[in-house]
């Protein structure tokens, strides 16, 4: 159950911002995540995290926006924890140079709206277990599973999901023995395919190749931003993305259909091109609706995820058969991502979607604080 402050609302510390290449697409995030929490339920702390890494809060309170957490009125701090307190504490004193009133900022719940690295895949999410808040999402494994798209497969593939033909390189075998890799993969895979970071999001790195002496510097690229490359069989596919909200009983929500501007959904095609479209129900006949909606269960369960995740899938265009892409474990989650909007064509609105996984949040941290750490 969920805690409350002294004016009787739960504080919620919303977690954006970051390192990654995502930064920009986190405070969006958030900013729909705060304007949309009910300020009758809810004591928001904006928490945000600088591209270099430092963390960040308003320095008087306010209204809760994500561009208050950076810039001349804001302060630095910290997640601490002490006797009979969990939460922020304050690194420095106010702007204009006065003594601070107050030095620790007590927490409820964190609600980290992190995308990519340092944010999406475990780091973040082990930093607040230490601290022993509840916090939204899953957690250190399935975040980290859900981010290395590596060992998500080897687990996807040993809990026997469709998947398409895939591969996986280190960047320095690539660079020790890249005439041998080329020849492994046209083998393997043919053309076309896709060649991808292990760990990163937001199409970030991504290229579809068609031709042989395209492979080579698609790797080159992908290398770039990781020390794994995935490699994967391409096919001519319509994409279906499903939302999957709960912990240990999961619900997925009707799926829907990405219809790119572009050859592919790529970063351009995400957020700097207008032209995509997103269909929701995605036009799929019951048995393949109810089929990508099993697997997306089956999923989320394969890599331990909780809270919510959204599950990414391939279906031929000319078999109809049903493959499984990937899981991201923190979605884009403005009110028009595609997150939340099939929650919303399933019976669920953005304000109680942002509801709901409070709530869940809670309920794992309560079950995870009944067991035994030591004999």
């Amino acid at each position: 159950m969920a805690k409350e402050g002294k004016e009787g609302r739960v504080r919620v510390g919303v977690l954006f911002g970051g390192r990654s290449g995502e930064h920009e697409v986190s405070l969006v995030s958030a900013r729909s995540v705060m304007g949309a929490s009910s300020p009758d339920r809810y004591g928001i702390v904006p928490i945000g995290i600088t591209r270099e890494g430092l963390w960040r809060t308003p320095a008087e309170p306010g209204p809760p926006e994500p561009e208050c957490a950076f810039g001349d009125a804001s302060v630095e701090v910290a997640l601490w924890c002490a006797q009979g307190f969990r939460g922020l504490v304050r690194l420095s004193d106010r702007p204009d140079g006065r003594p601070t009133t107050w030095s620790r900022i007590p927490l409820d719940i964190v609600f980290p709206l992190l995308h990519g690295t340092f944010g999406e895949d475990g780091t973040v999410q082990g930093l607040i277990e230490m601290v022993g808040l509840p916090y939204v999402g899953s957690g250190v494994l399935g975040s980290a599973v859900g981010m290395d798209k590596g060992v998500m497969k080897r687990l996807f593939a040993a809990a026997g999901l469709p998947q398409v033909r895939w591969c996986t390189l280190t960047a320095r075998r690539w660079a020790a023995e890249r005439v041998v890799v080329m020849k492994e993969l046209q083998e393997a895979l043919g053309y076309p395919c896709f060649v991808k970071p292990a760990n990163l999001g937001s199409s970030v790195g991504i290229s579809k190749v068609h031709v042989h002496e395209a492979l080579a510097p698609a790797i080159d690229l992908a290398a770039r931003y990781d020390r794994k490359v995935i490699v994967e069989e391409g096919i001519p596919a319509r994409e279906i993305e499903c939302s999957v909200l709960g912990n240990e009983e999961p619900e997925a929500s009707v799926a829907g259909e990405v219809i790119p501007c572009k050859e592919f959904y790529d970063y351009e095609a995400k957020y700097l091109l207008d032209g995509s479209q997103l269909l929701i129900p995605a036009p799929l006949d019951s048995p393949t609706m109810r089929e990508v909606q099993a697997i997306a269960l089956r999923a989320f369960h394969a890599v331990d995820a909780a809270g919510l995740a959204r599950v990414d899938f391939f279906v031929h265009k000319e078999t109809g058969r049903v493959y499984l892409n990937e899981i991201n474990t923190m979605p884009g989650f403005t009110d028009i991502s595609m997150y939340p909007k099939l929650w919303e064509a399933s019976g669920v609105p953005y304000t109680a979607l942002i509801d709901r996984l409070i709530s869940l949040g809670f309920e794992r941290h309560a079950e995870q604080a009944k067991l035994h750490r030591s004999r």
